[in-house]
């Protein structure tokens, strides 16, 4: 089964879809992560502000927080290696990364 994991920045809720000044690009990856799941991908996702201790106990997260800081977040990693950060994938990006997802979730099934 793909796994994808994101760790977020703080956020004021799990998702950071709420407040007055949304992201666009954070509403539509929430989304895609969302038709993921029903697609075997397993998502799993950590706010720092929320579950600090995920990123203490994920060695990779936590290297990266203290060479680069906050700023770094989002981490999205794919099976375990990190795919993007710093950014959320943009509108043009989504595409191929829910078709490199599905590809890689129905090998493995």
């Amino acid at each position: 089964m793909k796994t994808i994991q994101v760790y977020d920045p703080p956020m004021c809720c799990s998702t950071g879809i709420c407040g007055p000044d949304i992201d666009p690009d954070l509403v539509n990856f929430a989304a895609m992560l969302s038709q993921l799941g029903t697609h075997d991908v397993k998502v799993e996702r950590y706010n720092l502000g929320q579950q600090p201790m995920a990123f203490v106990q994920n060695a990779a997260v936590k290297a990266l927080l203290d060479k680069e800081g906050v700023e770094v977040l989002p981490v999205i990693f794919w099976d375990g290696e990190v795919r993007m950060k710093g950014r959320y994938p943009t509108s043009e990006e989504r595409p191929a990364w829910f078709r490199a997802a599905l590809e890689k979730a129905e090998v493995a099934s």
